[in-house]
């Protein structure tokens, strides 16, 4: 059955508002008309003639958010902050402590191919099985900017960079104290406080984050609270600096769990009675060490040490047939990342930086399943340890022939090693030995005419197995390879004629043997769909109308499809990957009505999406929310701002099949939020 509750804005609304942005004149600050980067507030780029390479400088389809577009966000997780990122996918399960998770580049959110690196500070920060807990570390009060890395062609970061990765850097120092509460629909409350106090030597910064709420269904109370701590030291002469974060966090939550299809429609806020004892207690730790130090004038070194803890206990029944099951995850991660950056001075080059890296994180990592009865134990399903351990390195050069033209070539190589021990059966595994996974890169810059840059980009990432899937477990017995992710990209960044930019992509991205992880397997196995393709057009606009008024527009067009299935699945040749809109897109206004008050407004939305991979069960999880947001400025350290989320009260939800029916999480309806922030 089909479901379709409001369509993509038509062709001609695009093309109106495209035309409208490319011919009227822009008020923020642009970039260097050689940088492709995508930006949305007033992101400050300073010139760096020394430390690492940043991203828009070593490839081609970067994001950057500004933190002011986000600390006041009333959200209820970080994950939902990328509603504001172009081209992101939010896959929302509103269920307590698995809530919601981004992707991008046609991999959908499920959990069973986690394409996207998450990285906190410079820190990786995804689970074993490339999931994204640890990004409830973060709250947005504390985001200095968002970063989004679409794209193979990114050398710096190996496991689970399939399409790409996303950074939160968050806000260090500065001598302020920014306070934040706010209340809302559905029970919410939320205060966050951050400090940061600046020395000649030393920077102190400190952050709390307090959260709860009701939710928007029976059974969905959740509270969830961040701390953390970070002190850096620089002496005058700014030659090294050393620095300590320190993260913690704690988040408890009811699951409302899944509706039939009828029940969705007939009351979407219900939670079935079996129900009643589903929910998901998390603790998570992040502790990070970072140092930089310039060698030379045109050498640097820069190196960070890193320990993430997770601790996941979760209880869910997904329908009055299955028994509750028992989730249980301990993951304990260490690792660090050091690069040296060398930009020496070329006869004949109008630019020349070379920079290389070494990465390790070894993990230790325990999953328990169990199948209870009202959180009593009835039996174990799962009692599984191992070891998983992964080394990479990689080089990279920015070479400028001419002012005008960058070329990038990058070559990165990672090793997999580990063990695996069932500890119901007594027997342990190796890992799969898949070698040197070599990962070539090359990307190009021209500016052909001032305010023109044309840009295209090949690279290629890896994926293998998580959990029991990166080892020799029988029936398995040979080595097995890692699946190779090939992808390219050809794309124009473009100023209009009264300072208007945008940025066109096309791109495709195709892997030789996906993997999928068995979500609800006991084995913790995982599944060959075969061979793939994505495609996609990505187009994204700002523009000043006027010196008061700002707008921004965002359209993806995407596929995913099976080319060449495992040969178990012959029904699936052909066919789409599951949960992946064709089409995703986001538009907004912001309007300085008074020196004292700004108005903003923004809409985001995406089509429907298949629930399995023979695309037999019909499309769901198309809408389109609209959104409204007024900012007063009481004083200039107060201000006190509304908003309200899905203006038009539009239906949404999240879908999938179990293997007998759809089950469906109804998403949130018209939401109100009031805060007051003070800083000082």
């Amino acid at each position: 059955m089909q479901t379709r509750f409001l369509q993509t804005p038509s062709a001609a609304a695009c093309a109106a508002l495209m035309a409208c942005l490319v011919s009227t004149p822009v008020s923020a600050q642009t970039l260097s008309p050689q940088d492709t980067t995508f930006e949305l507030g007033a992101v400050v780029v300073k010139a760096q003639a020394q430390g690492p390479l940043q991203p828009r400088q070593v490839v081609t389809s970067v994001d950057v958010v500004d933190g002011s577009r986000l600390q006041s966000d009333g959200v209820r997780h970080t994950w939902e902050l990328f509603r504001r990122v172009p081209g992101v996918l939010l896959t929302e399960f509103n269920q307590g402590t698995t809530s919601g998770k981004l992707s991008f580049r046609a991999f959908n959110g499920e959990g069973e191919v986690n394409a996207v690196k998450l990285l906190i500070d410079g820190v990786p920060s995804n689970s074993n099985d490339g999931n994204m807990p640890y990004i409830d570390l973060v709250f947005p009060l504390e985001i200095d900017a968002v970063t989004t890395v679409r794209g193979t062609n990114d050398a710096r970061f190996g496991l689970h960079n399939i399409a790409g990765n996303v950074e939160l850097t968050t806000r260090r120092g500065g001598n302020v104290t920014d306070a934040r509460a706010s209340l809302g629909s559905f029970g919410l409350a939320d205060v966050q406080l951050y400090t940061g106090i600046e020395g000649a030597n030393v920077s102190q910064s400190y952050f709390i984050g307090l959260r709860r709420s009701d939710g928007h269904r029976d059974h969905s109370a959740a509270e969830k609270a961040s701390l953390s701590g970070k002190w850096f030291y620089s002496p005058d002469s700014r030659a090294w600096s050393a620095g300590l974060i320190v993260r913690r966090h704690e988040h408890e939550a009811e699951e409302p769990g899944y509706l039939t299809l009828a029940d969705a429609l007939a009351d979407p806020t219900q939670s079935y009675d079996f129900s009643a004892t589903d929910g998901g207690e998390r603790r998570m730790d992040q502790l990070s060490l970072h140092g930089q130090v310039q060698l030379a004038p045109a050498l640097s070194w820069q190196t960070v040490a890193y320990q993430n803890r997770l601790d996941d206990k979760r209880w869910v029944k997904f329908s009055q047939a299955a028994s509750q099951q028992h989730r249980y995850t301990e993951e304990s991660h260490w690792g660090v990342r050091s690069t040296l950056s060398w930009r020496p001075v070329v006869a004949g080059l109008a630019g020349l930086a070379i920079e290389g890296g070494v990465d390790t994180e070894r993990q230790d990592n325990v999953s328990r399943r169990y199948t209870t009865t009202e959180r009593v134990v009835v039996s174990q399903t799962r009692d599984q340890a191992w070891r998983f351990d992964i080394d990479g390195a990689f080089v990279q050069a920015v070479i400028k022939p001419v002012t005008s033209l960058s070329i990038v070539p990058a070559y990165r190589v990672d090793r997999v090693r580990g063990a695996f021990h069932n500890h119901l059966t007594q027997a342990t595994f190796d890992i799969n030995d898949f070698g040197a996974i070599e990962q070539p890169k090359l990307s190009a810059m021209w500016m052909f005419t001032p305010g023109q840059t044309a840009y295209a980009n090949w690279g290629r990432s890896f994926q293998v197995g998580v959990g029991a899937a990166s080892y020799k477990v029988p029936p398995r017995t040979s080595d097995l390879a890692a699946s190779l992710n090939d992808g390219w990209e050809i794309g124009w960044k473009f100023k209009g004629p009264w300072g208007a930019e945008g940025r066109a992509a096309y791109w495709e991205q195709t892997s030789t043997g996906e993997w999928a992880r068995r979500l609800n397997d006991p084995s913790g196995d995982s599944d060959n769909i075969g061979s793939t393709r994505r495609r996609g057009f990505d187009l994204q606009l700002r523009a000043g109308l006027r010196p008061d008024l700002e707008a921004w527009f965002s359209w993806n067009r995407q596929t995913a499809v099976i080319v060449e299935p495992d040969p178990s699945q012959p029904t699936t040749a052909g066919r789409e990957v599951n949960h992946v809109p064709h089409r995703l897109y986001s538009a907004g206004v912001d309007w300085q009505l008074r020196p004292d008050v700004r108005l903003s407004t923004w809409l985001r939305g995406q089509s429907d999406y298949y629930i399995e991979r023979t695309n037999t069960r019909g499309r769901f999880g198309g809408f389109t929310h609209l959104n409204v947001r007024a900012t007063w400025q009481l004083t200039p350290t107060v201000d006190v701002a509304a908003e309200v989320r899905n203006l038009t009260d539009r239906v949404s939800e999240y879908v999938w099949w179990d293997g007998t029916q759809s089950l469906h999480s109804p998403g949130e309806p018209r939401a109100l939020g009031v805060s007051l922030r003070m800083t000082l």
